[in-house]
């Protein structure tokens, strides 16, 4: 009895100081990792901004925005002329409703609402399902699926089987009303606080490419 009881102790212990040193090595990675992380989000949501938005000289300070239809606010990065003339602005999006659950995306928008591009920053959607977001509505050859250009004023971003003008990802419908649920909850809450952006202090100059 007393063999057996010293072999439990044993193994309890060294199950012990596995998960001791395994946690110990976690947290080490973490730390060691965590700024490259952030570098690398920051780089990504930089890239976002310049990509989704129309021709400009320079970015205003961004701000944020609660939205009437979330608990999460948004982050708006006005950009202007090179004479401070408001010409658009990139919105810092999310929809929790995705397979996957939470999604984050950079939608731009002119003054008046038309989508000038958009890039998914996060998502946990199925890949070659779900994850086709990220091309999806962004194809001139299929304009049923294509959301750049076009104003949620006069097209309903809402998927064609729902009674919507945009054709969903094939096989993918949660994720697709995910996606146009993040760009409509972006364009109501940019639209309703324009004369923010429009009065907002251009700040330090950002070019887009090209330019």
């Amino acid at each position: 009895m007393a063999q057996k009881e010293s072999t439990f102790l044993n193994m309890v212990l060294t199950l012990f100081l596995v998960t001791l040193i395994g946690g110990g090595i976690l947290g080490f990675v973490h730390d060691f990792t965590k700024d490259a992380i952030i570098l690398s989000k920051n780089k990504a949501q930089e890239d976002a901004i310049v990509k989704v938005l129309p021709s400009f000289s320079k970015l205003g300070k961004s701000y944020k925005l609660l939205p009437a239809d979330g608990d999460d606010s948004l982050e708006v990065f006005p950009a202007y002329d090179a004479d401070s003339k408001l010409v658009g602005a990139a919105v810092k999006t999310y929809t929790k409703k995705g397979f996957g659950g939470f999604i984050s995306i950079m939608v731009g928008f002119t003054p008046d609402g038309t989508v000038t591009g958009y890039s998914v920053l996060e998502h946990g959607e199925t890949p070659g399902l779900g994850a086709k977001m990220t091309t999806w509505f962004n194809n001139p050859d299929k304009p049923k699926q294509d959301i750049i250009g076009k104003n949620p004023k006069t097209t309903r971003f809402v998927v064609s089987k729902d009674g919507g003008d945009i054709d969903a990802i094939t096989a993918s419908t949660i994720s697709s009303r995910a996606f146009l649920d993040g760009i409509n909850r972006a364009f109501n809450t940019f639209i309703q606080n324009m004369k923010t952006a429009s009065d907002a202090t251009s700040g330090a100059s950002t070019k887009k490419e090209g330019e």
